[in-house]
């Protein structure tokens, strides 16, 4: 049995992921933790705590799944270093330090964090990686589309996409990568990766990835209608996690990739 708590569990993830572990047998959930003014805290949910009292629910060995904001994750980061608890990230909008932070968190306790925890998206990383090895001299541009409401930008996944093809090109996203383009000085420079965001409607979240040449292109595509595969992905990122020992992974290493 493998003892959960859900950070932000009133939200879009937090409560898809408790309404499909409590169809699996393995899970125990101990608690989700929402923001004090959230109305299902008490006696509408028991199962709904504030996020301050999350300390106090916590034990040795269990996993805290955790999709909220930047600054809450990593305070529940230092929480699951002190309880010797083990963590799930899905959180978007990290920053460099951050990162940085999740790694020195990793050498003492065990994390899987990935922006987006789909088979399809982590299988598209492979894949895109491995193309840019192939092609080193096209045009890479991604483009991802998201809900109206999504806060960051662009999506961590976007990101992730892009890492991996400066990564098959043994480079560093930070010299080659452009965030959108805009005025008399957008003019595409060789090597670049070019990175798009659009927000409209309800889309859960679809990301292409182009390499163009001329006379030829190539487009590969992920589109999520729902958000099941992020919500399966965490909940076996959270059963791999249970038996491992401290380090700081991603779903290829969940999923077996690596």
């Amino acid at each position: 049995m493998v003892n959960i708590i859900i950070c932000g569990a009133c939200g879009r993830m937090g409560s898809s992921i408790i309404n499909m572990a409590k169809q699996d047998k393995d899970f125990n959930i101990i608690a989700g933790t929402e923001i004090d003014s959230c109305p299902s805290i008490g006696n509408k949910n028991p199962l709904i705590i504030k996020s301050g009292d999350m300390e106090q629910y916590i034990n040795t060995g269990d996993i805290i799944i955790d999709f909220t904001i930047a600054e809450n994750t990593m305070k529940n980061v230092e929480i699951a270093l002190k309880k010797n608890a083990k963590i799930v990230i899905g959180t978007t909008g990290l920053s460099e330090e951050n990162k940085e932070f999740l790694k020195q968190a990793g050498e003492k306790n065990s994390i899987v964090f990935a922006p987006n925890m789909s088979t399809g998206i982590n299988l598209l990383l492979d894949t895109v990686e491995n193309i840019a090895k192939k092609i080193p001299n096209y045009d890479v541009e991604i483009i991802e589309i998201h809900h109206n409401k999504k806060k960051d930008s662009p999506s961590g996944t976007a990101i992730r996409l892009a890492e991996a093809v400066s990564s098959g090109h043994n480079r560093s996203l930070k010299d080659v990568g452009v965030y959108g383009r805009y005025g008399t000085q957008a003019l595409r420079k060789p090597g670049e990766i070019g990175v798009h965001a659009v927000r409209c409607g309800d889309v859960c979240g679809d990301h292409t990835v182009i390499f163009a040449s001329d006379g030829e292109r190539i487009e590969i595509s992920h589109k999520a209608t729902s958000r099941a595969g992020l919500v399966a992905g965490a909940l076996r990122a959270a059963k791999w996690i249970n038996n491992k020992p401290a380090g700081l992974y991603d779903m290829r290493d969940v999923l077996g990739l690596k």
